[in-house]
């Protein structure tokens, strides 16, 4: 007798993979953090076809910003990648443009509650990268890597608190009956019970509830006061460009006045200092004098300090002497924070300073003449950072800042003068030394 056989169906195969494109767009979104907003963007519009791009940011990236799991480098990323897909026209006409806002006002409402109860939100600087790009100013943003824009403390003026859109007036308006002879709608009573309170809100005097006299109630933030914070805005976005070009004189015109404003407390680290007075020795300065100005705080418990060990290992560059130079000329007061007692910049700077700065640029210099022996630069640093620093210790002597008739001030720079006598102004910098000996 012959049994029936049964042939057991395959299965579908499974999908072992996942979709190419979405696996290269999520290796691109959690390793673009370190590259600037604008080449993360560049690398999205290379990867995706133009068809796909609307689909596929509905799909990966909206999810992303909406997450409050999701990184605030992540986000921030994000943010940028759906303002440069239609960058070249007014954000206005941006399809993400709703989606955006909307993430800029919940996460403002969350800031605001947060501060409220004397906390602070983690997504601060989502809602200033936010407001920029609602603003237009989008494109600001994109020369920095979002860690940076993650990383930095923005300045009280730029906290939540004080950013609102002019959109956000005009929707207030929209939200009732332009005659006044309907109710608002239920849907425009939660949307005022559930917005955030406005400047206009804040600033009603007295028990009777009536507004404060001048005071727009449709709108959420006065004109002068939105211009004073967009300036300030400005002046943060040319302060971190100041790390990686020179700023124009119009631009520095722009945030020299807001570099007192900017530090309080400081949206640079101590590792920013080196760039910035390599491109801009002009704006250093001021800036300079701002922080070693700044008692000692949480962020910063050593105080002054730790600028100037920035100062003490810049190399023997140009704009170095200049800097050290404005600064060792400068006679605005200081606290000693250690001793109680009054000193200038120019004090600090020519006990704690001037020394190790010397030693370490002889040290440079002689690592600089080692390397162009063994082949490995073919620059002429060596020879001009000699010339240089001859230069620049001639002019202290000149000045009275240093002491050829003083072995402390002037023994290990005689010695350097004279092991490289062969250039002019060593030579002359170890005569004018040995006749101050003598």
């Amino acid at each position: 007798m012959q049994t029936a056989s049964y042939v057991v169906p395959p299965r579908p195969p499974t999908q072992t993979h996942s979709d190419p494109l979405r696996s290269s767009l999520g290796h691109l979104l959690s390793s673009a953090h370190t590259l600037p907003c604008s080449t993360a963007a560049q690398a999205f519009q290379q990867l995706v076809q133009p068809t796909a791009r609307f689909q596929l940011a509905l799909d990966a990236l909206l999810p992303l910003l909406d997450s409050s799991r999701s990184q605030l480098s992540q986000r921030i990323l994000v943010s940028y990648i759906l303002y440069s897909l239609y960058a070249p026209h007014p954000v206005a006409i941006n399809p993400f443009k709703s989606v955006l806002y909307d993430t800029f006002i919940k996460e403002r409402n969350n800031a605001l509650q947060l501060a409220s109860t004397g906390g602070t939100s983690e997504n601060e600087q989502l809602v200033w990268v936010l407001w920029k790009i609602l603003r237009g100013d989008g494109n600001d943003i994109g020369p920095y890597t979002p860690s940076t824009l993650a990383r930095h403390p923005l300045p009280p003026k730029l906290r939540a608190t004080n950013l609102y859109l002019e959109e956000e007036s005009q929707a207030e308006k929209a939200s009732f009956d332009p005659f006044g002879d309907e109710e608002p709608s239920d849907n425009a009573k939660s949307q005022q019970a559930s917005r955030a309170p406005s400047r206009s809100d804040w600033s009603r005097s007295g028990t009777s509830g009536l507004p404060a006299a001048g005071i727009d109630q449709n709108s959420p933030i006065a004109p002068e006061e939105d211009e004073r914070t967009h300036a300030f805005s400005q002046g943060m976005t040319l302060l971190l460009a100041a790390r990686e070009r020179v700023l124009t004189l119009s631009e520095q015109r722009t945030l020299g006045p807001l570099i007192t404003q900017l530090i309080s407390p400081s949206i640079l680290t101590s590792a920013d200092l080196a760039p910035i007075i390599a491109h801009n020795p002009t704006l250093a300065h001021p800036l300079l004098v701002s922080l070693l100005s700044l008692p000692p705080s949480k962020g910063n418990p050593v105080g002054a300090s730790i600028y100037l060990d920035i100062l003490a290992q810049l190399p023997p560059t140009l704009p170095s002497f200049d800097v050290l130079g404005r600064l060792l000329r400068d006679a605005t007061p200081m606290t000693d924070y250690l001793t109680g007692g009054k000193l200038t910049i120019a004090d600090v700077v020519r006990t704690e300073v001037l020394g190790r700065f010397i030693q370490q640029s002889i040290h440079w210099l002689d690592y600089a003449e080692r390397e162009e022996r063994q082949g490995l630069v073919s620059e002429d640093r060596f020879a001009k950072g000699v010339q240089n620093l001859c230069r620049f210790y001639t002019s202290l002597l000149k000045l009275e800042i240093v002491d050829a008739a003083s072995d402390t001030d002037s023994a290990e720079m005689a010695h350097f003068a004279l092991r490289n006598s062969r250039f002019e102004e060593a030579n002359a910098l170890y005569r004018v030394l040995a006749v101050g000996k003598l």
